[in-house]
């Protein structure tokens, strides 16, 4: 879905979620309203809401020997909205310390050699991106840290710069469960009780407010960098 401005500069939002109704899709959709009241033209890329497939094919399978190879129509149509953006924005649930296979196969389908990658001059150079990533753990438990290093060596090293982009922010979202969870000592998980009433509005709208602070925070380094 596109958001039209002649004038704006572009902000691919991409959702990695199988419900409309997650508080991943409720972020994204925040998130848009912020970039769109800064200025920006959005193009919401829901993947599950399109229908891409993951699955690598026979088709979108790189080829090293040929670096011009023509992908499939569906992957061409990607790369075309990747190119269109000044800004990418992914929104998704932290499956463990990684990104949905959604989200992960939509890199290795779309973000393919020649595109992507493979060429001296990065067709995606200049580009900037944020990774926001909903956690279940608790703010204060130990694994966040590892989680948040895990998530930038893998995403903004491991993806975006290796592709270029001038810029990649893993911005973490804890807190993003009912029920509250966290890892003892010991290795085991805890499973706390469902936050309800007014405590549960008052986590949500803290949650809220952090993705309001990494967009903006986003939005302004990104004004500073033009």
């Amino acid at each position: 879905m596109q958001q039209h401005n002649s004038h704006a500069r572009t902000a691919l939002v991409v959702v990695a979620h199988h419900r409309t109704d997650s508080l991943t899709a409720h972020t994204a959709r925040r998130a848009a309203a912020r970039l769109e009241a800064a200025g920006y033209r959005i193009d919401l890329l829901d993947l599950h809401a399109e229908g891409f497939d993951p699955r690598m094919t026979t088709s979108d399978q790189p080829d090293w020997g040929n670096r011009e190879k023509p992908y499939s129509d569906e992957v061409h149509a990607h790369m075309q909205r990747i190119l269109d953006a000044d800004v990418i924005v992914a929104v998704f649930p932290v499956y463990w310390q990684s990104v949905p296979a959604i989200l992960k196969g939509w890199i290795d389908r779309v973000w393919n050699y020649g595109f992507a990658y493979g060429r001296s001059k990065p067709r995606l150079a200049g580009k900037r991106m944020l990774w926001l990533g909903l956690a279940g753990a608790t703010g204060d438990d130990p694994v966040v840290e590892g989680m948040q290093t895990v998530l930038e060596a893998n995403l903004s090293e491991g993806i975006a710069s290796y592709c270029g982009l001038s810029h990649s922010t893993v911005a973490l979202l804890t807190d993003a469960e009912e029920r509250p969870q966290r890892v003892d000592a010991e290795g085991n998980l805890l499973v706390g009780e469902a936050v309800t009433g007014s405590e549960r509005e008052a986590q949500y709208a803290d949650l809220d407010r952090r993705a309001k602070e990494f967009v903006d925070t986003f939005v302004a380094e990104e004004l500073v960098a033009a």
